[in-house]
């Protein structure tokens, strides 16, 4: 038995990328597209679509811009149903330069806002919807905007976004599967008109068990990356994921095969997933920032060190 409404986004090549500032090969997004793709994977974020204008192209690879001659040379050649998104956070994008979507590779859109932001989120999301791409809005670190703040904001959705699915966003990844169930709750008591998704982060070692209590709650959008890959703790891993699902479009040796051919190799090189300045940042429902910094400097095993100074910040 599965729910067939369920859809499984893989964001490994965008949120993976604040890994490696988005330093892919196209041979490698090319691989993981064809793999994802034979996986039965719905949809492959493939980075940002970042207004080059405000980050400079020498510091970060081409998946921070994501321009449509790139997305296009991804998919030359390789049979797929599967669809691309590229995210835009409020204020990085050049809005005048994003083609319809009957002319663009990709088919979502995905607008990252914090709550301060909604206003700008949801123009965002509009002016994309408007342009003919599916589209989610993403309330991000909503662990820390818990108060009355993100009642109005999910009301102003309700009321003028025209986005099809709103997401629930473990930024810092300090929730519990108590936290699903309530924060979940609260947003279909008051937005009635969309389909809903789950992005978590593994800070605490509950990404996966906190998207499974997601679909408990009939959220239809998951997101994954393969071996977890993503900023700091990273996030549920598409193999995991793909391995609970029980629809049989799904299929998990090809992501084995990512995993062995793509990022092991990757892992001798970056770090990323579950430690312990990370569990720290998430117990204390902190962004992963400064779990992040300690571990360029002399003291990245003082564990002790940091916590104490994360209590006393």
């Amino acid at each position: 038995m599965y729910y067939e409404s369920i859809k499984v986004l893989d964001c490994t090549i965008r949120d993976g990328g604040l890994v490696n500032k988005h330093d892919f090969s196209l041979e490698f997004v090319r691989r993981l597209y064809t793999l994802l793709s034979a996986a039965g994977v719905d949809y492959m974020e493939m980075g940002y679509k970042n207004s080059p204008e405000l980050f400079d192209p020498k510091e970060y690879g081409p998946w921070k811009f994501c321009d449509d001659d790139l997305l296009w040379k991804v998919k030359d050649g390789i049979e797929s149903k599967m669809k691309m998104a590229v995210m835009a956070d409020v204020g990085r994008v050049n809005m005048d330069a994003v083609k319809p979507a009957a002319e663009s590779p990709y088919q979502m859109f995905r607008v990252a806002s914090y709550v301060k932001n909604i206003d700008k989120g949801i123009e965002m999301v509009n002016a994309f919807h408007d342009m003919g791409y599916e589209t989610t809005l993403n309330i991000m670190a909503v662990s820390r905007d818990r108060g009355p703040e993100l009642d109005e904001a999910l009301h102003q959705v309700n009321e003028e976004c025209k986005a099809d699915v709103l997401y629930l966003v473990d930024s810092f990844g300090a929730f519990y599967q108590e936290d699903i169930d309530k924060e979940l709750a609260r947003y279909k008591a008051i937005v009635k008109n969309k389909k809903f998704g789950f992005h978590g982060h593994n800070n605490q070692q509950l990404a996966f068990s906190n998207t499974i209590q997601a679909i408990i709650n009939h959220v239809d959008f998951l997101d994954g990356s393969v071996s977890g890959m993503g900023r700091g703790a990273g996030n549920c891993t598409t193999e995991l994921l793909l391995g609970f699902l029980k629809n049989p479009k799904y299929d998990l040796r090809p992501v084995l095969d990512a995993y062995q051919e793509l990022f092991l190799p990757l892992k001798e090189k970056y770090e990323w997933g579950y430690i312990i300045p990370q569990m720290i940042t998430g117990m204390l429902n902190r962004h992963p920032q400064d779990a992040i910094a300690i571990r360029k400097t002399e003291d990245r095993d003082n564990y002790r060190k940091f916590y104490n100074h994360m209590m006393n910040d």
